[in-house]
């Protein structure tokens, strides 16, 4: 008998599994380390069936990072009705620290794993474009805080504002996905975590303290 064909919502879910195995296992063991027989050992094909949908690991890791980011920018979105800009910021920042909650393993991929390429400017994402980069999404938001004369009176730089951010959102975040099972530290509720480090942070930033 013939193999039977694919529609085309099994053959998203055979891709969908791939990259799900991808980046599983690209974490586990790092990008080097993995090869495109061990991702399709995982998801049980061939490694000819594989090459059927993505034409090489660098492919793969592109499609992968895109999506992901993707996932990432529209977590972000729903704070696009706020009205305040600190108050979008701070949603900005609930927004990130979920996505890292809800997706560990695309959060380590993204922003933890050094050895993979995920530099927007090298792949399928529109660098800019705050819908699709999250980064610029965050630099848009300063921009706007910084307009409305809301920092202080010395804070001239929204990028360094913007990446001042983002470093203490990254703290939290990889710190709870890399450590939180570790005894040795007597970890306080993520939650107070997250809340003091904002507050801290927006503290220093504005030019009226909340």
């Amino acid at each position: 008998m013939p193999p039977k064909v694919k529609t085309e919502q099994e053959r998203l879910q055979t891709r969908i599994a791939i990259l799900d195995a991808a980046r599983e296992l690209f974490v586990e063991r790092s990008v080097e380390a993995v090869t495109m027989r061990e991702i399709a050992r995982r998801v049980g094909y061939s490694p000819t069936a594989i090459y059927l949908h993505f034409r090489d690991k660098d492919a793969l890791i592109r499609e992968l990072c895109d999506a992901d980011f993707l996932t990432l920018a529209q977590e972000l979105r729903a704070i696009e009705n706020i009205a305040d800009p600190i108050e979008r910021l701070h949603a900005l920042g609930v927004g990130y620290i979920r996505f890292a909650v809800s997706h560990p393993n695309h959060y380590r991929l993204l922003f933890m794993t050094p050895q993979v390429n995920c530099d927007p400017d090298h792949s399928g994402i529109e660098t800019g474009n705050p819908e699709q980069d999250a980064y610029a999404h965050l630099r848009a938001m300063v921009e706007g805080a910084h307009a409305a004369d809301k920092f202080r009176v010395e804070l001239n730089d929204p990028g360094l504002i913007a990446q001042t951010l983002w470093a203490g959102l990254h703290g939290v975040c990889s710190l709870d996905i890399a450590k939180k099972q570790d005894c040795w530290v007597d970890w306080r509720p993520f939650e107070a975590r997250v809340a003091q480090m904002q507050d801290t942070l927006l503290r220093g930033l504005l030019r009226e303290p909340r």
